[in-house]
């Protein structure tokens, strides 16, 4: 099924297990479960990262960045009723590009479409945006796994 709604924080939260300070995702604009969707990061000086990430010159880790992104193609796969209670697990990570800094004051949006999926393996292209400039870029692949109980 697929859907165009907006999934709120409390959407996010009950669709993929990360909790605060690793949730990355603020709201999904876009969904197409199992397809694509754009996910929103508002990225403000308060948060951790900042107090040892260049503190007089905060710039956002590109690490955090590919999570932001990775978490976005979660909530779209794990939608799938299919895929319910499972738990994706980074595979690969290619041509991973850095095009500007993200910095506090911006609003990240993740766009993330599922390029291939069989059996437990999801192959993901990924694209991170501020003010429709992208900052980042990545081919993703994951693993489908089962979230231990």
């Amino acid at each position: 099924m697929s859907e165009n709604v907006v999934v709120d924080i409390r959407g996010i939260m009950a669709t993929i297990p990360h909790r605060f300070p690793m949730l990355l995702v603020d709201r999904v604009t876009i969904l197409e479960e199992g397809k694509k969707a754009i996910g929103l990061k508002n990225v403000t000086m308060n948060e951790d990262m900042f107090n040892g990430h260049f503190p007089n010159n905060p710039v956002m880790p590109g690490v955090l960045i590919i999570e932001a992104m990775a978490q976005t193609a979660g909530v779209m796969m794990l939608r799938l009723p299919a895929l319910k209670g499972k738990t994706p697990l980074f595979a690969f990570i290619n041509d991973v590009k850095f095009r500007n800094p993200v910095v506090p004051g911006d609003q990240l949006e993740m766009h993330v479409e599922c390029v291939r999926f069989g059996g437990k393996v999801c192959k993901l292209k990924a694209q991170a945006f501020v003010n429709k400039e992208v900052r980042a870029e990545a081919e993703m692949t994951c693993v489908i796994v089962d979230t231990p109980k």
